[in-house]
């Protein structure tokens, strides 16, 4: 199975970024670290990053029409982008997504707690850091492709 990585806007400033709330990591890092512990798995992964967000939604039309399960952390397009929610959507009906976040989201401010894409999403995982990228791939290498 292959999966699509995705990151959105200002997850390119990971490792310089509020290093307070999102660490030192780079993305860079979080790419290939998360790569290799997919690749021990048995799964390919695709890692993708855009500040652009009809960008973001192309490439989901990509992993809908290839079949692939995306993990995503769209940043702040979580809470505003019901384009990148429709493209998910699709997703959904698939192989599935699983959001994910650095940070606490529902510790941050109030307008952070709301998701567009949580809903279709096979899971939400706020506030691991790193760990949460490979506690979405561990799903993807045991679920069920039909829930």
């Amino acid at each position: 199975m292959t999966i699509l990585l995705l990151h959105g806007p200002n997850l390119d400033r990971l490792g310089k970024r509020q290093p307070e709330i999102y660490g030192t990591t780079t993305l860079a890092d979080i790419q290939n670290r998360v790569a290799d512990y997919a690749r021990e798995r048995g799964q390919e992964v695709d890692a993708r990053q855009s500040n652009h967000e009809g960008q973001l939604v192309e490439w989901v039309h990509e992993a809908a029409d290839n079949g692939w399960a995306v993990i995503v952390n769209a940043g702040a397009l979580t809470h505003t982008s019901v384009a990148l929610r429709d493209a998910l959507a699709e997703i959904a009906d698939g192989a599935g997504y699983v959001e994910v976040h650095l940070s606490n989201v529902y510790g941050r401010e109030e307008f952070r707690h709301h998701s567009y894409l949580a809903a279709a999403a096979r899971g939400v995982i706020a506030g691991l850091g790193v760990h949460g990228y490979f506690a979405a791939v561990d799903y993807f290498s045991h679920a069920d492709p039909v829930l």
